[in-house]
């Protein structure tokens, strides 16, 4: 890869935790609008040098950020506006919903024990009780005196733990017009329930819905499984890949007559992926909870009588062996811990997107990607990076991207990765914070070519 160096132009700063950047042309006008949506349940947008509210949900969204030190990963999750937006004003949400919190379903941390079978073989029982928090997906319209107003609920998913609920998580696909939703394996650590491969789960899949279907019921069930859905619903809706740990949307990159869709999937602790593919026949698997990434998904622990090294074990071998075939493999990964010098340790993937554009040359035609934080750097930062398309099963390499913007003493979490509808413009959102409950300390950057 070549070396790249970008600068980073302010839009708007001082907002909440934005966790999605896309941008729409509202009915009547011809223009983009960025319009960024906040965790805690904003939708905002520039406009005539003021930021302007198109949507705020912040009491329908579950109170975040009250313990964990302020981490946390529901809230507004999820925004897509339809591609005929500007026509019909319809658009749609992910979100966690205010008083669903439940008490979780384990009672504390989890890591299997290969010496205990116990460990790997469990099961998610009284699901009605032990959950941690309902999320929804809804339909929404732009009404013609511009008020937003809700039109119907399409789904409303039961949740087991608070983390691994997506983000960027709502996406209309160019292929078929169908929107999709990605859905994290439910949380805790190491896919507690192995919901990520069951083909009945919801949880761990990419899923296509037909919102052109009538239907979805007014007030659909709450529901962890597809066989939990009215058959209405399920019809609506289509499994396109699975496997999936905890992901940040899916994007589409046009190559010829057709698409190339790249998904990132967090890691667990050692390994971030972007996986790729175009076909869902056989239909894509990432592999989880039996591979992260690239490696058998492994337990870290201190090695005896010498605290500086630890060993990594594996943590389901059995799984990994039976998904050593069937498994898609990375387009990339990247380490939490990596010695070369022109690399770099990463902690959680963010964002991933193909640019188009020509105003940055050096990454037109790749892929870039955001990570939460690099490891060991303080004040925090996170990384921009970029790798290319790759058709040979094989792993690809990837970049850092130099950036040329001063942030001071400022911590600088990238928090999410944004593109316009041509993918020739690219928008960065950074928080000052890893805590959600420290509120307007977001910043919302266009990604442009270096003045350097």
């Amino acid at each position: 890869m070549v070396n790249v160096r970008v600068h980073l132009q302010p839009i708007v700063g001082m907002i909440n935790l934005p966790t999605v950047l896309k941008t729409a042309i509202l009915p009547g006008e011809t223009a983009e609008r960025l319009f960024i949506a906040t965790q805690v349940g904003e939708i905002l947008y520039p406009g005539n040098g003021v930021i302007e509210t198109f949507l705020d949900i912040r009491e329908q969204v579950l109170r975040l950020g009250t313990s964990r030190g302020g981490y946390d990963e529901r809230g507004l999750l999820g925004l897509a506006f339809h591609p005929e937006f500007s026509g019909n004003g319809l658009f749609y949400l992910h979100y966690s919903v205010a008083g669903t919190q439940g008490p979780g379903a384990l009672p504390g941390p989890f890591q299997p024990d290969p010496c205990d079978p116990g460990t790997l073989n469990l099961r998610w029982t009284d699901r009605e009780v032990r959950y941690d928090h309902i999320d929804t997906v809804e339909e929404w319209i732009l009404e013609p005196d511009g008020q937003p107003r809700k039109l119907r609920t399409l789904l409303n998913l039961r949740r087991p733990f608070f983390n691994h609920n997506g983000v960027n998580s709502l996406n209309f696909s160019p292929e078929n017009g169908k929107l999709v939703l990605t859905t994290g394996d439910g949380g805790s650590g190491y896919d507690p329930f192995h919901l990520s491969q069951d083909d009945m789960e919801i949880a761990g899949k990419i899923i296509e819905i037909d919102v052109t279907t009538d239907g979805f019921l007014t007030d659909p069930p709450v529901a962890t499984r597809f066989d939990e859905l009215p058959q209405s619903i399920q019809e609506s809706l289509t499994v396109i890949a699975k496997g999936v740990r905890n992901i940040t949307g899916i994007a589409y990159q046009r190559m010829n007559d057709r698409y190339i869709k790249y998904v990132g999937n967090v890691g667990q602790d050692l390994v971030e992926s972007i996986f790729s593919f175009v076909d869902y026949d056989p239909l894509p698997n990432l592999g989880w909870p039996g591979w992260e990434g690239v490696f058998p998904t492994s337990i870290i622990r201190n090695c005896p009588g010498n605290s500086a090294q630890n060993e990594k074990i594996f943590a389901y071998y059995n799984e990994a062996v039976d998904l050593s075939t069937q498994r898609l493999m990375p387009l990339i990964s990247y380490f939490h811990q990596d010695p070369r010098p022109d690399k770099f340790a990463g902690t959680a993937l963010t964002g991933v997107q193909p640019y188009m554009g020509n105003a940055i040359p050096d990454l037109t035609g790749n892929v870039v990607f955001t990570d939460f934080v690099r490891r060991g750097q303080t004040p925090p930062r996170g990384v921009l990076a970029c790798t290319g398309i790759r058709t040979d099963c094989k792993l690809n390499e990837l970049s850092a991207i130099g950036v040329d913007y001063d942030f001071g003493s400022q911590s600088a979490y990238y928090v999410s990765l944004g593109t316009n509808l041509d993918q020739t413009r690219l928008y960065l959102g950074v928080y000052g914070s890893a805590s959600v409950a420290n509120l307007n300390q977001g910043t919302v950057f266009e990604i442009i070519r270096s003045l350097l």
